[in-house]
């Protein structure tokens, strides 16, 4: 399963951590700043100004927390791509799993492990969605049985069917009409 929307691995790195940090600063920003604005003093004027202090000190820092996640976790996974030489959900599996124990390292061997495995959870629970999402759309593309197609064609041949297998025999787009008189009689 190749993507071919995602940059080549050196130049992924990148991206993820620039994606990841947007996505951090946003989520963080709309996340702070309710919790700012929950917290602030009563008044409309005061709770505004509260959110947007809250935005302004702590967007910045979720964003970075973010990107350090993504840039870990891209790592790892154009590693993985290496040395397997094959992309497919595992190298995803495995990266998050391995960035979360990564990013947790300075909080000893029990955090990372605890760490490690919420982020390959995670990781298969998105990879899982992902290949139920493709699977769910590739149905509508799929090429049907010849078998089936026989089986429904024998019933229009039938007479059962407007047309009753002939092409030209249904005149009017699937409107009835009437019976044309033949030009010989």
């Amino acid at each position: 399963m190749e993507e071919y929307s995602r940059e080549p691995c050196p130049f992924r790195i990148v991206d993820d951590c620039g994606g990841a940090f947007t996505m951090g600063c946003f989520g963080g920003g709309l996340f702070q700043g309710l919790k700012g604005f929950r917290n602030a003093p009563q008044g409309l004027g005061r709770r505004f100004a509260g959110g947007l202090a809250a935005v302004k000190a702590r967007s910045p820092t979720i964003g970075g927390n973010f990107a350090a996640w993504g840039c870990v976790f891209s790592i790892v996974d154009c590693s993985l791509v290496h040395l397997r030489k094959k992309e497919d959900p595992w190298n995803s599996i495995m990266s998050g799993a391995i960035a979360g124990g990564i990013l947790s390292a300075r909080n000893g061997v029990a955090a990372m492990f605890g760490s490690a495995i919420i982020g390959g959870v995670l990781l298969s629970m998105i990879e899982g969605v992902g290949i139920l999402f493709t699977r769910i759309s590739a149905e509508q593309f799929r090429n049907l049985d010849p078998q089936t197609d026989l089986a429904t064609a024998g019933s229009f041949a039938s007479g059962s069917g407007a047309g009753s297998g002939d092409i030209n025999s249904a005149p009017g787009f699937g409107f009835p009409v009437a019976q044309q008189a033949n030009a010989t009689s």
